[in-house]
């Protein structure tokens, strides 16, 4: 007859309680940062509002789809017996995601505004040449 050592942990807690939360940071961060896009998309597609907010999203998914593909990636939490290490745990890996979560959120500003410039470079550019027509 085998025996079964059944050891309580919080590690199913710790994984109830980081799920939720990584995945409400990612869309709220999501919703302020794509809002906030769509005056940039709509410059660097030359005031085509249709393809850009139909890009709009499209980068809106991707945001998704990378930050909660981390989020899971690096869900594994060693082992937390007591409800001080979950806490600790917790904070720790929400935190590191929470960093994490910024740093593209400021790469993404960082690539609508290098678009958005050279979207305003390229029309400079054409109104220079059809001057000199």
């Amino acid at each position: 007859m085998t025996t079964t050592v059944l050891t309580a942990t919080y590690n199913f807690s710790a994984y109830m309680i980081y799920l939720p939360i990584v995945i409400a940071l990612t869309i709220l961060v999501s919703q302020f940062l794509f809002k906030n896009s769509k005056t940039f998309m709509i410059d660097i597609f030359h005031q085509k509002e249709d393809i850009a907010l139909a890009t709009n999203s499209l980068f809106k998914i991707g945001f998704y789809l990378l930050n909660i593909g981390f989020a899971l990636c690096i869900i594994e939490f060693d082992r937390i017996e007591t409800l001080e290490r979950l806490v600790v745990a917790l904070s720790t890996k929400i935190g590191g995601f929470s960093i994490y979560l910024g740093l593209m959120m400021l790469l993404n500003l960082l690539l609508f505004l290098k678009g958005r410039k050279h979207a305003l470079n390229k029309d400079i550019k054409i109104r220079y040449e059809n001057l000199n027509i």
